[in-house]
């Protein structure tokens, strides 16, 4: 099997805050939730760890979560940010939590599109979670409207689900 290696930023470069408490997954996932933070998109390093900083911040005061809700967040230029990380068990999805990874594209997907840049690090993040046991190889890959009454990732995201799904 060929192995994926993925750039990601990882919490200590966005200087995460320490969650209160973290909760592993008894096994690989079995389903990927895809997001949007539905905030304007950021564009560069410092802008995108900012945002990142803030929906923490958002995610830990305003909503009591224990962390940020999404194990991953994926920037416009396709680059990769650490949220929980692999195996953790995220907020994202109440209810789908337990066996899923919740990844957030940064942005909002009603107005704008995903890039090819982010759609194509996502598949490689995907691949790289099964290569390294984190992910099933069959997993299902959903919009979080597929699991609950919102938006959510957005109208141009969720049409663009089967580029993640590779049945283009």
């Amino acid at each position: 099997m060929m192995e994926h290696k993925v750039d990601i930023v990882e919490r200590a470069q966005w200087r995460a805050a320490e969650p209160k408490q973290t909760e592993r997954l008894k096994s690989a996932a079995r389903r990927v939730i895809i997001h949007h933070t539905a905030l304007p998109g950021c564009k560069g390093l410092e802008e995108c760890k900012q945002q990142i900083l803030s929906i923490q911040r958002g995610h830990m005061v305003d909503r009591g979560f224990d962390d940020i809700g999404y194990n991953f967040l994926i920037g416009q230029d396709g680059r990769v940010f650490e949220g929980r990380g692999w195996g953790v068990v995220g907020a994202h999805s109440r209810g789908n939590n337990h066996d899923s990874v919740g990844i957030a594209f940064m942005g909002n997907f009603n107005n704008d599109s995903p890039s090819k840049d982010a759609i194509l690090s996502v598949n490689q993040l995907l691949q790289s979670g099964v290569s390294q046991g984190f992910l099933r190889a069959d997993f299902s890959l959903l919009g979080h409207r597929d699991l609950g009454n919102t938006q959510c990732p957005g109208e141009n995201l969720y049409a663009a689900l089967a580029q993640l799904r590779g049945t283009t």
